[in-house]
């Protein structure tokens, strides 16, 4: 029998740590895929004898051959996290270069060495937005003329090549997480900032909107059964429901003691300041709490239906206050310093 190897790329990341996390105490052997001076975080504490840590970076396709070497005969599912997310609406080189370029780059290094599977993890952004109340679905084909916002563009092109790959042979499929939250996220995305900032007493308003938010670990547990469960070719959206940012506040502050926001700021208002705010965390170089494309964001559509994977991959959420309290369970007011947002 062939010795089963999966590789996990971003593996430093939350949500690629989470993944390492589910398949360590399935009792799979894994191989991090991670950049020069990240870490594997310490919450991944199971079974850490079948994990092994390889450096590298996904722009360099020298770097990824290292992760499908083996004695003996091998097999190897990939499950390629890595990519950074952007909330800007300009573009950015980086964003194409690790989101497109890497992703073709762990195509290439899939066909070359023959793997078992690869899983992309794509986004619910590279699906077009359809108006308010209609619910959104997978989809078959993604353009970047089709979505707003660089990294939806770049998430749409790296799905599409993922999907080429698939047709052309190569056993392939994609699923889409929407808006990920959860414990032990750095703030480092303007979600987790403004969580950061909340439950540390400096965030008292909330714009009004909302999105899909679903925990790491649950999407994390897609993902794998994604892996195992399936179908090549296919998309899955691991999404949860639509939850208000004045939900989502108002619960941390009932499960931090914190006091709930009171001022409610209008969107016209934060539309207005975004620019501005946007320029200054730019020079701070910290993630701004809202972006003109977030504020997009968070004001559309953002009904997305599971169906599909809770029907295939036995795909389940867990509650929003099961969720909140592991965050304020795991919240560190002092995070170490990261030399870099973007996940290997």
């Amino acid at each position: 029998m062939k010795r089963q190897i999966y590789v996990v790329t971003g593996a430093a990341g939350h949500l690629g740590s989470y993944v390492v996390r589910e398949l360590l105490a399935g009792g799979h052997e894994v191989r991090a895929f991670v950049l020069p001076w990240e870490k594997i975080p310490s919450y991944v504490d199971d079974n850490r004898q079948l994990l092994t840590r390889y450096a590298g970076d996904v722009r360099y396709p020298q770097t990824l051959e290292q992760l499908f070497v083996a004695e003996g005969e091998a097999e190897f599912t990939v499950i390629h996290c890595a990519g950074i997310i952007g909330i800007s609406l300009g573009k950015d080189r980086r964003l194409l270069e690790v989101n497109v370029g890497g992703t073709a780059n762990v195509i290439t290094a899939c066909q070359k060495n023959r793997v078992r599977r690869l899983v992309y993890v794509s986004s619910v952004h590279a699906i077009p937005l359809l108006p308010r109340g209609q619910v959104m679905r997978e989809v078959s084909f993604f353009s970047p003329q089709k979505v707003i916002g660089y990294y939806a563009k770049t998430k749409a092109m790296a799905t599409q090549k993922v999907l080429d790959a698939s047709k052309a042979g190569l056993d392939a499929l994609v699923v889409h997480p929407s808006g990920i939250i959860g414990p032990n996220a750095q703030p480092t995305g303007n979600m987790a900032q403004m969580i950061s900032a909340f439950l540390k007493g400096r965030f008292r308003a909330v714009i009004k909107g909302g999105y899909d938010f679903v925990d790491v670990r649950d999407v994390a547990s897609g993902i794998v059964a994604a892996a195992e469960k399936g179908k090549s070719g296919e998309c899955y959206i691991l999404s949860n429901r639509v939850i208000d940012l004045n939900e989502l506040l108002g619960g941390l502050a009932e499960c931090s003691g914190r006091p709930k926001p009171r001022i409610l700021l209008p969107l016209w208002l934060a539309k207005a300041v975004a620019p501005g705010a946007e320029l200054y965390y730019k020079l701070a170089r910290k993630a701004p709490f809202f972006t003109l494309y977030s504020l997009h964001t968070i004001s559309n559509n953002s009904l997305y239906s599971n169906s599909k994977a809770a029907s295939e991959l036995a795909f389940r959420t867990r509650s929003l206050r099961e969720t909140l309290i592991d965050i304020v369970k795991t919240f560190n007011p002092k995070p170490g310093r990261k030399k870099s947002r973007r996940k290997s």
